[in-house]
């Protein structure tokens, strides 16, 4: 990353080189503000005194952290060349959360078939600009991106990855790039052992990073049909309250499963990515990491969900009946929304369940004791979720 072919000395140096090459490649210099910065300063922080790269790891990690940089900085032009996109408004009917590993990926993509709303597109949510509909070239071009990608990946990725994580090059994908433009996003994690990180993470502000991500989402649709938008990330699990704050009117799709198959599942997950970049990752380190996480997450959904009126804004799905028969279950969805669900959608959802069959790339296996995750340690843990939701477990 340095100029000189050198490391940078200290924190500040990093960030400075990271934000010279964004300025460079975009020839812009705006960046909205600096709320970006503390995220970037932990960070990086946390990765050079704690992580453990291999050669790759360490330039694909501090070159993940130059494009959120350019993103903004495009981002921040096209709004300073038309400042009319600020006056539309945002309207989120429908985020999923709850954990991960739940089925909820495979959910958003049928959910994904109803062309009457809006969903995240893995080729715009990481390259925003120029906003959708405005250059059909362009768009066609991220598209063409985004399948090349999706069909090297999976050339190219270990069997277990494939197995763990369906994907469409034009179909939802979770807002991760979004929050990754402040710097707060959980995807940091599967990139670095950075403890630091992870805690603060876990702690943080999010409401700057939902009203930027709205400011995203304007620029998105400003030159697309007029629809009200579907998302999903568990992440957002853990930051409810500040989601509130910035989208109100948005209800909440949360799915369950019991923890004994999501946690190991999730840890597998983490310590597979986490290997390409820092080999001998201590497996244990990805389980306490996992048990902190998605233990703060559920504890703070648990008291969100206290509110008789919050409580009333979600709908829950088991991994189970979802298994079983997701059209009746997503039927039921859209009776609670309002919603008209066609035949035209449904054949179009089952269309693609019938082309992403589960274990379509081989089952997925794992070991939740090779990281410290049993049954003992969940029980203890998770047992006020287990309590609540039970009957979806």
């Amino acid at each position: 990353m340095s100029n000189g072919g050198g490391t940078p000395a200290t924190v500040t140096a990093r960030i400075d080189e990271i934000v010279d090459k964004a300025r460079a490649e975009t020839g812009l210099d705006d960046l909205g503000g600096d709320s970006w910065r503390e995220g970037l300063e932990v960070l990086v922080g946390a990765a050079m005194a704690e992580a453990t790269f291999n050669d790759y790891g360490e330039q694909s990690f501090y070159g993940s952290l130059v494009r959120p940089l350019a993103n903004r900085l495009r981002i921040e032009d096209w709004y300073r060349r038309h400042p009319e996109i600020d006056e539309a408004e945002v309207t989120i009917e429908l985020l999923g959360v709850g954990f991960p590993r739940t089925g909820s990926t495979a959910l958003s993509h049928l959910l994904a078939e109803d062309r009457a709303f809006r969903n995240l597109r893995i080729w715009e949510q990481s390259d925003p600009c120029p906003p959708p509909g405005f250059d059909p070239a362009a768009d066609e071009a991220r598209m063409a991106t985004a399948r090349g990608s999706v069909e090297m990946g999976h050339e190219h990725m270990a069997p277990r990855l494939r197995s763990m994580l369906p994907q469409s090059p034009t179909g939802p994908m979770e807002d991760h790039d979004l929050m990754a433009l402040e710097f707060k996003a959980q995807v940091f994690l599967v990139s670095a052992r950075i403890p630091t990180y992870a805690e603060w993470f876990a702690n943080c502000d999010m409401e700057p990073t939902y009203r930027y991500e709205k400011r995203v989402l304007k620029l998105l649709q400003w030159r697309t049909p007029e629809k009200v938008w579907r998302l999903k990330s568990p992440t957002h699990t853990m930051f409810l309250e500040a989601y509130e704050r910035v989208f109100p009117d948005a209800r909440f799709l949360q799915s369950h499963r019991d923890v004994s198959k999501v946690l190991p599942s999730v840890c597998d997950l983490y310590f597979t990515m986490l290997q390409a970049g820092s080999p001998g990752i201590d497996p244990r380190y990805v389980g306490e990491l996992n048990m902190m996480q998605w233990g703060v997450a559920l504890d703070r959904m648990l008291a969100f969900r206290k509110d008789p009126e919050r409580d009333a804004k979600f709908f829950d799905i088991g991994f189970t009946p979802f298994q079983a028969d997701p059209i009746r279950e997503i039927r039921a969805l859209y009776e609670w929304l309002g919603d008209e669900l066609t035949q035209d959608t449904i054949d179009r959802m089952l269309a693609w369940r019938e082309d992403h069959p589960k274990d379509k790339y081989g089952k997925h296996t794992y070991d939740g004791e090779q990281f410290g995750v049993t049954e003992a340690t969940l029980s203890e843990r998770f047992g006020a979720y287990r309590e609540r939701f039970g009957s979806l477990l």
